[in-house]
């Protein structure tokens, strides 16, 4: 599968749904006070947080065992989560077209009006997304996964100053058993 280096530093980026301010019972992701592994680096520990003038988590403080290089801590002490990140001096920004089913049932057709059984989210569009710095040479048709988010293919209208990165699947089904 291959090896790649990724630089960690001072500031990394997390995604908003691994955080909590109060978190839920069994919620293993970060929250004041909590220890989790950053995938293939450290342990780090809240010790804080900024809230931005709305009341959002614009910012958190974490420390970080130097020890625990690679994921796994000398002194045995284990994590329940492990979280993927992004380094701050290492990402750029890229767009990323979140596909979903085109139809809101399982079996289309099955509604009078076809039109009617159209998922009207069947595309999102995120703009912005810092994407991990090793992928800035991917070429149009290449493929990656991102962690617990799905299978991803790099656009055919992807250029150096504008990629765009397509989901191909989703790692999660919403369709009931």
């Amino acid at each position: 599968m291959g090896t790649r280096k990724v630089t960690f530093g001072r500031e990394i980026y997390v995604e908003q749904d691994d955080f909590m301010i109060e978190p839920v019972k069994k919620y293993f992701r970060l929250f004041p006070g909590n220890e989790v592994r950053l995938k293939s680096a450290y342990f780090v520990k809240c010790t804080g947080y900024e809230l931005d003038e709305d009341g959002n988590v614009s910012c958190l403080h974490c420390t970080y065992d130097p020890e625990s290089k690679g994921g796994n801590s000398p002194d045995g002490r284990k994590v329940k989560g492990t979280l993927h990140w992004v380094s701050e001096a290492d990402s750029f920004k890229a767009q990323v077209n979140i596909y979903d089913r085109l139809f809101k049932s399982e079996k289309p057709g099955s509604t009078e009006n076809l039109a009617d059984d159209l998922n009207p989210d069947s595309l999102t569009v995120l703009k912005d997304c810092l994407i991990e710095g090793s992928l800035k040479d991917a070429k149009p048709g290449d493929v990656f996964q991102f962690m617990r988010q799905g299978y991803f293919c790099i656009d055919k209208d992807s250029t150096p100053d504008n990629i765009i990165i397509n989901r191909t699947v989703d790692l999660k089904s919403s369709w009931g058993k």
